[in-house]
This record gives C-alpha cells, sequence and structure tokens, in this order.
C-alpha cells in the first residue's frame, strides 16, 4: 500500500501482500479464523493461503509453499506446530518474504528444546533480516489501512454494526499480552476512539515492544500511545522512542504489570530496600513524561480524553450538571484529584443566571436543572465557559440514557468541540445508550461512564499539561584511576566510601580516621569541638545498630571515653566484624535532612534516589527515583516531587534551603554511579543536611558497595 516504505516497518504494518502459512478452511480454528478476519475488514492487498492439502480456500488459489507463489511477499503469517515454523520461516527468507508473523506457540515459553527453537528464529532474522515478530503472538490489526492480521475476535465485522467514531486523533497500542492489547482496542472502540494500529509483541525474537512503540512514535496517524508492559528487553530502542516521543509531545499511557514478583535483593543500604520491583520503570516513565495507569478502563478513559481534547492552561475546573447532586459528586472527583472547582465571578454567574430557572444554581458547580436543557441553558453555559478565562476545563455532568432525545443540537455542540478552545468532558451517570454515543460522536464527543475515571484523567490531563523534558546531563566523567584500589572489597566502610567520593571531586568535611587512642589529639585538634565520633568497619553499615556512634562531644574527655566506648559496643556485638577505627568529625550545623543514593537495575542500568533522610527514610518512603544520569534542572524537579518539598522551601516560616546546592549534588553522585555502572552496584549519602539558600549542604554519612564479581 505504499510504493517508497518511509519506515522499514511500512511493510510489516501495511503489507501489499500476505502469505498464510497453514491456512485453512476451518472457521473453528485460528488459521480458518484468521483468513475470516483478513477478508471481513476487507484487506486491499493479495493474500495467499499456504497449504499443500487444498486447492482452494474461500475462493482464493491455495498454494503448496512459498516458492509456489512466484509473487513479492511483505508479510507472511505463520500458523502451524512449533516444529515446523523454523523450516517455514526459512522457505519465508528464502522467497524475499520482508516480514512475518508468528502465531504458533510452544516456544521459550516451554523452556528446553523449544526455547533453543526461538533462538535459531532469532538467529535467521539476523542473518536474513527478514523481521520477525513472534512467536505466541496475537498478531496485529491496522485499521487505516484494513490489515486484520490477528485471529482476535475483537476485530470482527458484524453486518449493520458501523464503526462507532468520535476522534479525529487515533491511538496506538502495543502489548506484551496479545489478550489485554486487544481488550484495550474493543473498549476503545466501544467508547468510539480511533485507532491507528494494535500489535501484540508475543515472545519477541527478533521485533520488540520497542521497536514497535518506535514505530508508532514516528507515525503520523498515531496520535497517542497505550503501552502493556511486562518487561521491556530492546532497552535502547525503547530508551530512544521514549525520549522522540517526549521531544514531539506525544502522550504515552503506560501500564506495567508485574509490580508484585518477587523481586527481593539482598541490599546494604537503604536505597536499594526501598526500590519496588517496578521503581526502574516507574523512574524511566516520570522522566519521559508518562502517564501511569494500572486500570484498564482508567487507562482508556484517559486515552479517551487525550484524543478528544486539547491539554487544558491550567487546573481550574468548571462542573456543568442538570442534576444538582450529581453535580456535587463530580465537583468530588476533580477536587479529590487535586484539582480546583473555584466558585465563579459574579458577572459570569450573573451571565449563566440569565439561562437557568431561579432555581438553578451558578456558582461551581453550575445546576442548570432540566428546565435550563430545554429551553437551550446547557449548550450557551458551555459556549460561556468555553470562552470564559475564570476555568481551563469544563466537566459537563447529566443523563444520556435516552434512546430518542438528546440536550444538544449537532449544529451548535459541533463548533464548540471543534474550535479546541479547552477540554470539555461528558459524564453520564446513566447508562449512555448507544444513540446518545452515536449523535454526540458526530460532534467529536467521547461519552464516559466512570467518574472516578474522569477524575483521573483530567489530572493526568493537567500535569501533561505541565511536563517538560529534562536537558539532558552532561556526559558522565570516566572513572578516576585510584577507585578500583578503593573498591578492594564489595562493601566499603563509611571512611573509605568518602575518601572515593572526595576523588571524584565531591565536596565533604575534614575528618580524621583514628585506629589508636594516642592519634586522638591531634584529630582533635584537626576537627576542632563539637564532634561526633563513628565506629569504623566495612563490616558494619549500619553503625547506629551496633551503638557505634557518639554525637555533640564537647569535651577532650569524652573523646578519650567515646573512644573506648565505641571499639567496646563494636566488638561485644559484632565481634567477627574487621575493625578499621573511629571517625572523628566536626558536628554538622542544622539543616533538612536528605537521603541522595544510586542503584543499578539489570534492565535501565544506574538509578538515581532522593529522598526524606535521616533514621524514618524507610518509614515514610518518601523518595523519587530517576535513571541516572541527571543535570542540576532534573534534580531540582526531582526534589520537587517529594511529599516533602515544602522542608526545603521555607515550611512554616523557616530559611528556604539551598536547594541550588543539593540538586548539584544529586547530579554530581549520579555522574558517579554512571561512570562507574562497571564498578559500583550502590552509593548512599544520609542524611545530606541542607543549609539555609547560599550556604550549601553537609554530607554527614556515606556508603558505598562495590559491584560483585
Amino acid at each position: 500500500m505504499t510504493d517508497q516504505p518511509g519506515h522499514p516497518l511500512d511493510t510489516f504494518f501495511s503489507p501489499d501482500s500476505i502469505a498464510l502459512v497453514g491456512a485453512s478452511r476451518d472457521l473453528e480454528k485460528i488459521p480458518g479464523r484468521l483468513l475470516s478476519m483478513l477478508r471481513k475488514n476487507e484487506f486491499p492487498g493479495r493474500i495467499y493461503p499456504i497449504n499443500p492439502n487444498y486447492g482452494e480456500i474461500d475462493g482464493l488459489k491455495c498454494h503448496a509453499s512459498i516458492a509456489d507463489v512466484g509473487q513479492p511477499i511483505d508479510l507472511a503469517i505463520v500458523m502451524i506446530p512449533a516444529r515446523g515454523v523454523l523450516g517455514a520461516l526459512e522457505q519465508c527468507a528464502a522467497g524475499g518474504v520482508k516480514n512475518a508473523v508468528v502465531i504458533s506457540s510452544g516456544f521459550a515459553e516451554e523452556g528446553g528444546d523449544s526455547a533453543a527453537m526461538q533462538d535459531a528464529m532469532t538467529a535467521l532474522a539476523k542473518q536474513t533480516r527478514m523481521r520477525v515478530s513472534g512467536p505466541n503472538a496475537e498478531g496485529f490489526y491496522s485499521e487505516v489501512q484494513r490489515v486484520a492480521a490477528t485471529f482476535s475476535p475483537t476485530v470482527d465485522v458484524k453486518p449493520g454494526e458501523p464503526r462507532l467514531i468520535a476522534t479525529k486523533r487515533r491511538i496506538g497500542i502495543v502489548a506484551q499480552s496479545g489478550g489485554i492489547g486487544f481488550a484495550i482496542y474493543h473498549r476503545a472502540r466501544a467508547l468510539g476512539i480511533a485507532l491507528s494500529y494494535v500489535v501484540s509483541a508475543g515472545n519477541e525474537c527478533d521485533l520488540g515492544a520497542g521497536e514497535f512503540f518506535e514505530y508508532m512514535v514516528q507515525d503520523a496517524a498515531t496520535d497517542v500511545i497505550l503501552l502493556f508492559i511486562e518487561g521491556i528487553r530492546d532497552v535502547d530502542k525503547f530508551l530512544a522512542a521514549a525520549r522522540r516521543a517526549a521531544e514531539i509531545g506525544k502522550p504515552v499511557i503506560v501500564t506495567k504489570v508485574g509490580r508484585s514478583g518477587a523481586g527481593e535483593r539482598a541490599a546494604a543500604s537503604h536505597t536499594a530496600s526501598m526500590a519496588g520491583w517496578s521503581a526502574a520503570y516507574d523512574a524511566v516513565f516520570a522522566k519521559y513524561g508518562f502517564i501511569i495507569s494500572n486500570d484498564l478502563d482508567e487507562a482508556v478513559t484517559i486515552a479517551a480524553v487525550l484524543t478528544s481534547n486539547p491539554l487544558p492552561g491550567g487546573d481550574r475546573v468548571a462542573v456543568l450538571t442538570v442534576s444538582g447532586g450529581a453535580g456535587i459528586w463530580g465537583a468530588d472527583a476533580v477536587s479529590m484529584q487535586g484539582l480546583q472547582v473555584p466558585e465563579l465571578s459574579a458577572p459570569i454567574q450573573a451571565e449563566i443566571g440569565k439561562l437557568l430557572p431561579s432555581y438553578g444554581a451558578t456558582r461551581n458547580p453550575i445546576d442548570v436543572t432540566a428546565q435550563g436543557v430545554h429551553s437551550g441553558g446547557l449548550q450557551r453555559s458551555i459556549d460561556l465557559l468555553d470562552s470564559s478565562d475564570e476555568v481551563d476545563a469544563i466537566l459537563v455532568v447529566l443523563s444520556l440514557s435516552s434512546d430518542t432525545r438528546m440536550p444538544f443540537k449537532r449544529t451548535e455542540l459541533k463548533p464548540v468541540i471543534s474550535a479546541q478552545h479547552k477540554p470539555i468532558v461528558f459524564y453520564s451517570y446513566t447508562l449512555p445508550s448507544q444513540f446518545a454515543r452515536n449523535e454526540l460522536a458526530a460532534s467529536g464527543v467521547v461519552v464516559l461512564s466512570g467518574l472516578t475515571h474522569v477524575g483521573v484523567a483530567l489530572r493526568q490531563m493537567v500535569r501533561r499539561a505541565k511536563f517538560r523534558l529534562a536537558p539532558p546531563a552532561d556526559a558522565a566523567p570516566s572513572m578516576p584511576r585510584q577507585f578500583a584500589a578503593r573498591l578492594g572489597s564489595a562493601v566499603l566502610s563509611e571512611a573509605d566510601s568518602k575518601a572515593l567520593l572526595r576523588d571524584a571531586g565531591i565536596e565533604l568535611p575534614g575528618e580524621v580516621l583514628v585506629t589508636e587512642k594516642s592519634g586522638l589529639d591531634a584529630a582533635i585538634a584537626c576537627v576542632g569541638f563539637p564532634l561526633a565520633m563513628k565506629i569504623q568497619s566495612r563490616d558494619i553499615p549500619h553503625k547506629s545498630e551496633v551503638g557505634g556512634v557518639r554525637l555533640g562531644i564537647a569535651t577532650k574527655g569524652e573523646v578519650f571515653l567515646a573512644f573506648e566506648a565505641l571499639l567496646e559496643n563494636a566488638r561485644r556485638r559484632r565481634p567477627d566484624a574487621d575493625i578499621q577505627g573511629v571517625l572523628v568529625t566536626p558536628m554538622a550545623k542544622k539543616g533538612v535532612e536528605i537521603i541522595i543514593g544510586t542503584l543499578m537495575d539489570k534492565t535501565f542500568g544506574p538509578l538515581i534516589m532522593v529522598g526524606l533522610g535521616g533514621i524514618t527514610t524507610e518509614l515514610f518512603e518518601d523518595v523519587i527515583y530517576r535513571p541516572a544520569p541527571v543535570g542540576a534542572v532534573e534534580a531540582a524537579a526531582m526534589l520537587a516531587e517529594l511529599r516533602a518539598a515544602p522542608l526545603l522551601n521555607g515550611f512554616r516560616g523557616a530559611a528556604k534551603a539551598d536547594v541550588a546546592a543539593l540538586a548539584q549534588l544529586i547530579a554530581q553522585l549520579s555522574m558517579l554511579a554512571s561512570a562507574c555502572r562497571d564498578h559500583i552496584s550502590e552509593i548512599e549519602i544520609n542524611p545530606v543536611l541542607v543549609h539555609p539558600e547560599g550556604r550549601g549542604v553537609t554530607i554527614v554519612d556515606a556508603l558505598v558497595v562495590g559491584k560483585k564479581d
């Protein structure tokens, strides 16, 4: 359907010709159903059934093999038992087939020899450059091009049921579960949301979710992308596509499953122990402005709002209703998502009041009443609110159950919807009739029926409007040569860790490691009073748990007593520990306690974390993650997301904290983690004391964990 494809996958999603390997007349079986779907959806290209057992199928000549076709084939759909798949793909490659979808199951998901067959398919794809999707895939559907390369009943065409289309913008769906991908499409279709493509990634022997995602990012017919992810294999392609989507402003809604998996790890630091099974995925999603939704209907509602509305200019919502109770409920739903439902000004209330009976309400929510609907007050109130600069979005709450009556005239509603000045979202508290859906779809309206999901969708619209892709971080420096020597053991003590951080150019207070009592006088002279003393051992990462910390020491006598006590506590509670000595450090001035840490994720590599610090870190788990490295701008954005952010911004009259210095430190640590990804597993500095603006930060404690071989 495209003479000169602009993208390598154009011939996959928009083939001129399709071969069905294993075609069948039996509509009860997948091969028979797939041919039926192609023909019912009126695929405009050539179809070549391949099966030596038939002369023809459904009026189409059936070929004994790919070689017998003798014509160019853009796409082969393979639907034969697993043992025959590799041979069939070899024949496809030999015949010049450009792409293949393997529907057949029984490969890597079964392990053993079956997994080896899949590995051979991967090798074949690389060797021949024929692109292969699957195995164990449910295929795909290209709505505009009418390519129903799937056996999913969701793409079945039923006589007398025209496709409901309410949106000009289209969604594209990439799913690592075929059943869920087509379920998303099925629900979106019922609402009238237009589709570009839905594709099932299957086992991803060659083509993966990341590459399909990249295709939809560059595709002009795809306006909003929905992802259903279990785990990303083609990471570099996925990340490149994510960045590109953020750069061009194409919204991405993502559902990540497997969040409750047994992803436990033995962690030396709070940073790693607080990182949930999906922390790295959520960090990537946040970096690129993805909208996370863990509910199918919620995700489809968000997609509906995005494809039928512009982004809002702010968070002020007008709730317009024909039922007082429903309007209050709508206002509650919006407010619970953190959006404003402001009282309207006297002038606009007066204008709306002219359209309503005396018992209507004009403040917000606005109750036009049933009588107001009949007199045209509902439509004219929408017109007024659409042109007002007092609100940024309009939520219309009404009943659309009638099979015969409409509260709007298409000639009046369609122009205001088409103008796209601000979001105008319609929620029906009764089950909407198909008549109502069809009538409103003609004006570009999607009728929604889940109020909580509508509230979430409006909040996500506001967040999406505010999102800005952070500028890329500077290139990470190379790892200092002396690091290898510093990383002599898997877990470093605080003294070792701080020495490594100093080597990396990170500023720390002057401290002295004392190994013998005779060295205390010199340490006191160097550090001064008041001071702190901490036991040092690579075997004791959490010193307070063994009574290994003394703070606020103000006299020489206390120093000598503390030295003996710290050593005694460590020997008694951890007799097996190798004690390095006692670290003597100046007492830091007061500041907001923050934790900064890094860890390595097996999929996305190094992550940087920041959160509310101190001994309550794990209690509150107020933490934000991003892929490392980050620049100072992105680090500041991470800080702004913390629930504890007000503590840094002058909470209750306190001085504003030095956020700029803190952001710079976060960026530095992320650069270090990125540069040393092959040598360092975790870094944690906790607490970091953030002093008032212009006075910097102080690193109180640090822990570095080397990578285990």
